[in-house]
């Protein structure tokens, strides 16, 4: 394929029965007699931070209700000219996945660009994703301690159109990395975060698709401003895609909101419009 294709969801196909609580997109819904729906959502932070910090981000996510959290080890692949800007450099790196209440959103942000300084360039980032799914169990222990709705400044579900960053995930063989990150930094991106993994049972796929995947995989993240996502998954595509020696496999996600990479000053009560996909 060349050339990067936008993907749409599908309406999921109408529920048979009638269902009193509907655990759909991270939401606890609950219907009343009229249909009518109070729909409290989890959201997905990722936080790229020092090694050091990473207990941190958790105890900050889990003061403004409750947290679900997981820690992986990374490193940073900017150049020397960005290390700092970007806060993922050469010393080691944890990327943090907690989920937390929407309700919690703002505050959490709020909390970790204060406390941990992100406003100064060299200290991390952060950023939010939409959930399509959560397991029900964990939803609903999640939101009875989430903030009731203004208490933590909820934020509403966030409308396409106003979304200005982009995660872009590329999964390839190990040792292409550094091709992928250099073609990426010459169509627009300033660095990236890896990660190193494995391919699990993927025959399957494979047969389908008609490529051999290696297991040991590095796993590439780039946040970029929506304008540049094309370009760069184009670059990677081209350098590092599947029909090339390193077998990539590219996606990906929305982001809702963003604080770090120097966008804020220490007075600021919340990310500004550069840095937030929100305003």
């Amino acid at each position: 394929m060349s050339a990067i294709e936008k993907t749409t969801v599908k309406n999921l196909p109408p529920v048979a029965g009638k269902l009193k609580k509907l655990h759909v997109a991270g939401r606890l819904r609950e219907k009343d007699g009229e249909g009518r729906r109070a729909s409290p959502r989890l959201k997905l932070l990722i936080g790229v931070v020092a090694s050091g910090d990473a207990a941190e981000v958790v105890e900050l996510c889990n003061s403004f209700g409750a947290a679900l959290s997981y820690s992986i080890e990374a490193s940073g692949t900017a150049r020397t000219a960005v290390l700092d800007y970007l806060g993922i450099g050469e010393s080691p790196k944890r990327v943090v996945l907690s989920l937390i209440s929407e309700s919690a959103e703002r505050a959490v942000l709020e909390g970790i660009q204060k406390e941990m300084e992100l406003y100064l360039v060299g200290k991390g980032i952060c950023f939010t994703l939409p959930l399509t799914g959560v397991s029900s169990i964990v939803a609903g222990g999640l939101l009875k301690a989430a903030p009731r709705d203004g208490a933590a400044g909820r934020e509403g579900k966030m409308n396409e159109e106003k979304r200005v960053y982009d995660l872009i995930i590329a999964a390839m063989q190990s040792g292409y990395a550094d091709d992928a990150m250099n073609a990426a930094r010459a169509a627009g991106a300033a660095g990236g975060t890896l990660i190193h993994a494995a391919t699990l049972n993927n025959r399957k796929a494979e047969q389908l698709i008609g490529i051999t995947l290696q297991q040991e995989t590095e796993i590439l993240m780039i946040l970029t401003k929506r304008e540049g996502k094309l370009p760069i998954m184009r670059a990677i595509q081209e350098t590092a895609g599947l029909k090339t020696d390193a077998g990539g496999v590219l996606f990906s996600l929305p982001v809702d909101n963003l604080i770090g990479v120097g966008s804020m000053s220490p007075d600021a009560s919340a990310p500004s419009a550069d840095a937030r996909t929100g305003e």
